[in-house]
């Protein structure tokens, strides 16, 4: 497989992580956390419990964008695990970064509620759960054909399977 970039993406506690960095083992590809790319001051909001906006997230997604374009610089591998919501949030990721893949990883509200209310020592709290899905702009195909939607109400294991094999599919696609 040649270069794989891949932004995981989804609400709080949809396995992002866990997902993202099976994908960086599998395809040799260096895994990147979307939350250490943002700015002081929105982890500091965030971990006072407010829920950031469209102006606090622009200078992330373009450290997250630019990590992308590092990457392809560098013929790279690289996932990043960043909950790009918004199409226009992708918009500005995929901006001068052919053949990214978006990986999105969904469930029911309660879904994630009972996995946030499990977390330990994250500081998005599961009270912000409601923001994020008020902010999700769930993908539409044909719209965005470089996402994929993988429901997380499965098994992990198969979540990770059904995440790998789209990758696969993309590049022979290619």
């Amino acid at each position: 497989m040649s270069t794989v970039k891949c932004v995981v993406m989804g609400v709080c506690g949809s396995g992002k992580t866990t997902v993202g960095k099976a994908l960086a083992d599998r395809f040799g590809a260096t895994f990147i956390d979307g939350d250490d790319l943002h700015p002081r001051a929105n982890i500091i909001k965030m971990r006072s419990g407010q829920p950031l906006n469209d102006e606090d997230r622009a200078p992330w997604l373009e450290r997250v964008s630019d990590v992308f374009f590092s990457l392809s610089n560098r013929h790279a591998s690289g996932v990043v695990v960043c909950s790009a919501l918004k199409r226009k949030y992708r918009d500005i990721i995929r901006k001068g970064n052919p053949g990214l893949v978006f990986i999105h990883l969904y469930a029911d509200k309660q879904v994630i509620l009972d996995r946030m209310s499990a977390r330990k020592g994250h500081y998005m709290k599961s009270s912000m759960v409601d923001s994020q899905f008020a902010d999700l702009e769930f993908p539409d195909p044909k719209e965005e054909p470089d996402v994929v939607s993988i429901d997380v109400a499965a098994p992990c294991g198969e979540v990770i399977d059904s995440a790998i094999r789209a990758l696969e599919e993309r590049e022979q696609h290619e």
